[in-house]
């Protein structure tokens, strides 16, 4: 069984920063593309970010500049380096990704970490 679990979230002041991470574990043969969402109160959820296996990059225009993707394949982990944030950043992020278990490709989403961006 995969999981992904994320970490790193909480409450920051406007302009502040935070990381976050997202690590999948179980029985992982590859991964593909790992992609990072948001969700805001009462919103539908919103693509932010996606880094494929090859460590290509792109970014919603709303984080572009702002946001960086990266990820560390030897720690099956992505991460969401978050700078110049500001109240509209405020959501639940999740994380979802591309996982060959051995057996065949899947999609898996992590349960998210709330942002909250207030002073």
């Amino acid at each position: 069984q995969v999981q992904l679990v994320e970490s790193g979230g909480g409450l920051v002041q406007p302009g502040g920063s935070l990381r976050l991470s997202c690590a999948a574990s179980g029985s992982i043969f590859r991964i593909g593309s790992m992609r990072w969402y948001r969700q805001a109160p009462g919103k539908e959820r919103d693509w932010v970010a996606v880094i494929t296996s090859a460590g290509n990059t792109n970014y919603a225009d709303s984080v572009k500049g702002r946001f960086t993707i990266s990820r560390d394949n030897a720690k099956n982990t992505v991460y969401l380096q978050m700078n110049s944030l500001k109240p509209e950043d405020t959501a639940v992020y999740s994380c979802n990704a591309n996982i060959h278990d051995g057996d065949r490709w899947g999609d898996y989403w992590g349960r998210g970490t709330q942002v909250t961006v207030s002073s």
